[in-house]
């Protein structure tokens, strides 16, 4: 199976009495961002890909003021460099297992919500723009294997890996209706600009741990009033 197919819904549409909730990852079960975590420790581990970090970001320094994209992505093209499909999964796995092993890494509430969730009989899926072979693993060693997951992709290249899809935004949506899942929704849960498509598709849409002036802008961007939960 290739692993973006793993733990994948099936393309069969909704099911019928089953309620469908989707769960951003980064920022709402784990803290922070997992790939931009696994890319800062390649980049830290290894001072040649550190230096090709550096080489290829210095020119696109000017683009910073408006958008941090292009350096961001020079900086995934070095820590990808050299990986063959192989190499980079064990990495991802290795890397995924450290994580886990890290305090607080994760929000309680967030994973005893998801785990309600599935206990229930909802249909669970994760929809992020994490690396897929990354939160896979990581959903692996928090003892919840076989989740189902839609996410971003690396395909390999002459020059290492590189990104084939990044699972953000709109391509959500995409990716949700490629895998025969058709709004509304009935539960969403993000945190971020990114999510605001998947939000808006949701007959409940749950902001976690927003600030007064983001859940003011996303009920304004919605239209109508939002759940918020503050996981610590």
């Amino acid at each position: 199976m290739r692993e973006q197919d793993r733990g994948c819904p099936d393309n069969t549409g909704p099911v019928p009495g089953v309620r469908t909730v989707l769960f951003d990852f980064d920022g709402v079960i784990i803290r922070g961002d997992a790939f931009a975590a696994f890319v800062r420790a390649r980049l830290r581990r290894s001072r040649w890909r550190a230096c090709l970090a550096v080489l290829l970001a210095v020119p696109l320094l000017p683009t910073l003021p408006f958008t941090r994209w292009p350096v961001a992505r020079a900086c995934v093209a070095a820590a990808l460099a050299g990986l063959s499909v192989t190499a980079y999964r064990e990495l991802a796995c290795g890397f995924a297992a450290e994580l886990v092993r890290q305090p607080r890494r994760f929000h309680r509430e967030a994973l005893t919500r998801l785990r309600r969730h599935l206990a229930g009989g909802d249909r669970v899926i994760v929809v992020t723009g994490c690396e897929t072979t990354l939160v896979h693993a990581i959903f692996d060693e928090l003892g919840l294997p076989g989740q189902h997951i839609l996410a971003s992709h690396l395909k390999p290249s002459g020059w290492g890996m590189r990104v084939a899809l990044h699972n953000i935004g709109q391509r959500k949506l995409e990716s949700l209706a490629k895998a025969g899942v058709a709004p509304d929704w009935d539960v969403a849960y993000g945190d971020s600009a990114h999510d605001l498509p998947m939000l808006g598709k949701a007959r409940e849409a749950v902001l976690v741990n927003p600030s007064p002036a983001w859940c003011k802008r996303v009920e304004q961007s919605l239209g109508r009033s939002v759940t918020r939960v503050h996981w610590y």
